[in-house]
């Protein structure tokens, strides 16, 4: 009988620490698969320089060697790596994050993407902004400034007007080129010129 009551309290034992084995591989496996999609790598490795400098690629050498260089922690809030000395702030991105590339922008410029960010009815700048991704991008859409589904696009080095133009009237495109201009986001609030190579 003491037998058999070992045996069952052995089997419970091991049933129990499988059952945590389990939840424990299950809850680190849901933790990386969160941070995968959030963005964020573990591990990144990269140092401050690095990210600097990926900052810097984005826009022309007279505009982001003296600009504030800003990046996002694991939470979403703003890290200074390095403050400037003009209107241009310069970001490195996240490379494995669609829509998320490294790029230049003046105040306008961060006000419009703010304005978007926060689903504002339309930008709230009172001048046009200017934005440099001379590093290149991807993006989900021409059209729709609010897609998250779509397909990436590869986008070469461009610049873009942070303003409401308006195809009937500039007479350009609606759809992406590989080169000259067009308008994306057309027929939205948040259009604005999207010209592609470097200024």
């Amino acid at each position: 009988m003491r037998s058999e009551d070992s045996r069952n309290l052995f089997a419970a034992a091991i049933t129990s620490i499988a059952l945590l084995l389990t939840i424990g591989i299950s809850l680190v496996s849901r933790a990386e698969s969160q941070a995968s999609d959030n963005g964020m790598s573990a591990k990144t490795g990269e140092t401050t320089q690095e990210k600097i400098a990926r900052a810097m690629s984005a826009g022309p050498d007279n505009i982001s060697k003296s600009a504030r260089i800003v990046d996002k922690d694991a939470q979403g809030n703003q890290v200074i790596l390095r403050e400037g000395s003009n209107d241009f702030t310069c970001m490195p991105g996240n490379p494995n994050v669609v829509g998320d590339p490294p790029m230049c922008a003046d105040a306008p410029s961060m006000q419009w993407f703010a304005d978007a960010k926060a689903h504002k009815p339309k930008p709230t700048n009172t001048v046009p902004g200017i934005t440099y991704m001379l590093a290149g991008a991807t993006q989900r859409s021409d059209s729709d400034p609010h897609d998250t589904t779509s397909m990436p696009i590869e986008v070469g080095p461009h610049w873009m007007i942070m303003w409401p133009f308006d195809p009937r009237t500039t007479g350009l495109p609606t759809t992406h080129k590989a080169t000259g201009a067009y308008i994306m986001f057309a027929g939205s609030p948040y259009a604005h010129m999207h010209i592609m190579g470097r200024p």
